[in-house]
């Protein structure tokens, strides 16, 4: 027969329970809406695709972070990596866990015997039970309350983790950013191949009617018309090929936007090509972007991060060294016969446990052995990725450098063959110049224009590699 106090203590031990587990839920819902709010779109709103008419680069990167599949795979592994930190947080939490068990026990011809005579010998008219079902079912806490801290250099190394993850996606968003750069460069020195091709032919068309009309008034030559229907011609094929160029290098920029219209090179037109700025044609300064790029590049920071995780790691290896104590705390019924559990059937325990490994092979030695060269390794990728990373700085502002130059160089160059081909063509009308110098003279001036074309995206590009370079998001 139980006393009050000892009927008392399994209701005093359900409440704890019954707090624990309304800690737990609360806490669980704290982590939730804290995912929720992680999770929830803080960005700017991008513009449809679909309404876009006149696009320019900026527009271009932002749609394309948006709707690219890369960028999305990155942000799931971003999460993974988040969600990793979670688990590891948890373990500095209380278990709870709920058993039950039910068995239906058919003894053998000698056990029922032995039982029989165990039993009997107490008293002599008992009987047992065979087959016998029994039942239990109850509720243990378990609290790990020191473990050598591996816990926390575990929860260490999942922090670090989740850093180098989302620095792994930020460094996609780089790759990215710099892609469509250079997709939207292409296109738009391919537009302007085609007005440089379409102004030449512009140039022979009005070649050809003024040597029309010479030739109607008596002091030109069918040849001369001839000539320039020729050289009109080969305007328009380049014309044609021209476009063919900037039709191709659109699409490539749509499937790096996620555009699926088969209309997208016709629909949307590429902004205006504007002249370069003072700032454009400054040096760069080669030490502030080699801080910047130090400072702020994903794979730089992905591999610090790396290298961080791996010291902990390290660290949680030793802490196997160490003892572990644990706490916990039960509250179980056992019955036999029927599953109506009643308030004599249940009992508590209370424990604490220390366990310490004295002898395993080797087995720590060689974790903490493995972990060590794991943080070796970090260490000499982050050593590597400064290096590559200092180079391609140091290799993107040269290439800006010989952009500016380039286009001063093309610059001047296209200024003096315009004045060339313009005297050449007024010669040629006061016939003191060939047909042939005038053509030659044209064809100069195209190709002139075309280096002009080129020099200048070319100068917008080598700004964006070097901005690339650095980690810097340059919209």
């Amino acid at each position: 027969m139980q006393t009050a106090k000892q009927i008392a203590k399994p209701h005093h031990m359900r409440k704890r329970m019954k707090r624990l587990t309304t800690a737990l839920m609360a806490l669980a819902l704290i982590f939730a809406a804290a995912a929720a709010a992680l999770g929830a779109d803080t960005g700017e709103n991008i513009p449809d695709l679909a309404d876009i008419r006149v696009l320019d680069l900026a527009t271009a990167k932002k749609i394309a972070l948006a709707n690219n599949p890369t960028i999305e795979a990155a942000a799931h592994r971003a999460e993974q990596a988040a969600q990793r930190v979670r688990q590891a947080g948890s373990a500095y939490l209380p278990r709870l866990d709920a058993n039950a068990q039910a068995a239906r026990v058919a003894l053998s011809a000698d056990a029922y015997t032995q039982a029989l005579q165990q039993a009997r010998f107490f008293d002599p008219a008992t009987t047992v039970e065979d087959p016998a079902e029994h039942y239990k079912a109850g509720i243990t806490a378990t609290w790990r309350m020191f473990d050598g801290f591996s816990r926390e250099f575990n929860h260490a190394a999942s922090k670090y983790a989740r850093t180098a993850a989302q620095q792994s996606a930020a460094d996609t968003r780089r790759l990215i950013l710099s892609a469509v750069a250079q997709a939207y460069n292409g296109a738009m020195l391919a537009r302007e191949n085609v007005a440089i091709a379409q102004a030449d032919v512009d140039f022979f068309a009005r070649q050809v009617e003024e040597a029309k009309i010479r030739r109607e008034i008596g002091t030109g030559s069918l040849s001369d018309v001839l000539s320039f229907q020729v050289g009109a011609n080969e305007a328009k094929s380049n014309v044609i090929s021209a476009k063919q160029s900037y039709e191709v290098a659109m699409y490539g920029l749509a499937a790096l936007l996620g555009a699926e219209d088969a209309a997208f090179a016709q629909r949307v037109e590429l902004a205006h090509l504007n002249a370069e700025s003072i700032k454009d044609l400054a040096a760069p300064d080669a030490q502030l972007f080699l801080q910047k790029a130090k400072a702020s590049r994903p794979d730089i920071l992905r591999a610090e991060a790396a290298q961080y995780a791996a010291e902990a790691q390290v660290k949680s290896a030793r802490g196997e060294y160490y003892p572990t104590i644990d706490l916990s705390a039960g509250y179980a019924g056992e019955r036999t016969g029927d599953a109506r559990f009643e308030q004599d059937d249940f009992g508590t325990t209370l424990a604490a446990t220390v366990n310490i490994n004295l002898f395993a092979g080797g087995l720590i030695r060689a974790k903490v052995a493995e972990a060590k060269a794991a943080q070796n390794e970090a260490r000499s990728i982050l050593r590597n990725t400064q290096t590559q990373a200092a180079s391609e700085v140091l290799e993107a502002i040269a290439k800006v450098k010989a952009a500016q130059a380039e286009l001063l160089l093309q610059r001047e160059n296209a200024d003096l063959v315009r004045q060339n081909r313009d005297l050449v063509e007024m010669e040629y009308k006061a016939g003191q110049a060939s047909l042939v110098t005038l053509k030659q003279a044209q064809r100069d001036l195209v190709a002139a224009q075309g280096g002009l074309a080129s020099a200048r995206v070319n100068l917008r590009q080598a700004w964006q590699d070097l901005h690339t370079s650095t980690g810097e998001d340059f919209f």
